[in-house]
C-alpha cells in the first residue's frame, strides 16, 4: 500500500482536497483509504444507543454491523495512542492509503498551504514534504500545485517513482 500524508493547519483545505480527490483515484481503478487523526476527543458514537451503553458499560471493543458497513470501535482507556503505522496495519487491503493530519509523522506527504492563514510552511522544516498544494504561487524547493487542479494533483500522486525526488 502507498501511503501519502496531507499536512497543514487547520482551514487549509486538506479534508475538501482528499474528499475530492478520493473519486477521481477511483475512477483510476484505486482502492483508497483514508486515516484521519483527530486532536480532539471525538466519538463516532451517541448516547443512548446500545454501541454506546455497552462502551459505557466497560467494553474493550465494540462492533457494529449492518448490510451496509460495519464500524469496530475500541476504547485505549488510557492505553497510549496506537502509531499511525500500526493503525495502517489494520486497514484491509488497498493500493492508497491517504493520512489526514500526523503532521509530524516521517512519511511521504502533501502539504496544504493557505497563505491568507498566517501560517508557515511546514516544508523548510519536514524533509517528508515531496509537494506543496496551494491557493497562491509560492516558491519552494518542492513542486507546487494549484489546490484545485484536483487532476494534477492526482497525477503527483500517481507518478513514479513515490515519493518524486526533491529538487536540489
Amino acid at each position: 500500500m502507498r501511503v501519502v500524508g496531507f499536512a497543514g493547519f487547520s482551514g487549509a483545505g486538506k479534508t475538501t482536497l482528499i474528499e475530492r480527490l478520493i473519486p477521481r483515484l477511483a475512477a483510476r481503478g484505486l482502492r483508497v483509504s483514508v486515516v484521519k487523526h483527530a486532536h480532539h476527543d471525538f466519538d463516532v458514537d451517541r448516547p443512548g444507543k446500545d454501541s454506546h451503553r455497552h462502551r459505557v458499560a466497560g467494553a474493550a471493543e465494540v462492533m457494529v454491523v449492518s448490510a451496509n458497513r460495519w464500524a469496530l470501535m475500541h476504547e485505549l482507556r488510557g492505553d497510549p495512542e496506537p502509531s499511525l503505522e500500526e493503525q495502517i496495519g489494520r486497514l484491509s487491503p488497498c493500493d492508497l492509503v491517504l493520512v489526514e493530519g500526523y503532521k509530524r509523522v516521517a512519511v511521504p506527504k502533501l502539504e496544504v498551504h493557505r497563505p491568507s492563514l498566517g501560517q508557515p510552511l511546514l516544508q523548510p522544516n519536514d524533509p517528508h514534504v515531496a509537494a506543496i498544494v496551494s491557493d497562491a504561487p509560492l516558491r519552494a524547493p518542492v513542486p507546487v500545485l494549484w489546490l484545485d487542479d484536483y487532476d494534477a494533483v492526482v497525477a503527483f500522486l500517481l507518478s513514479d517513482p513515490w515519493p518524486p525526488p526533491r529538487a536540489a
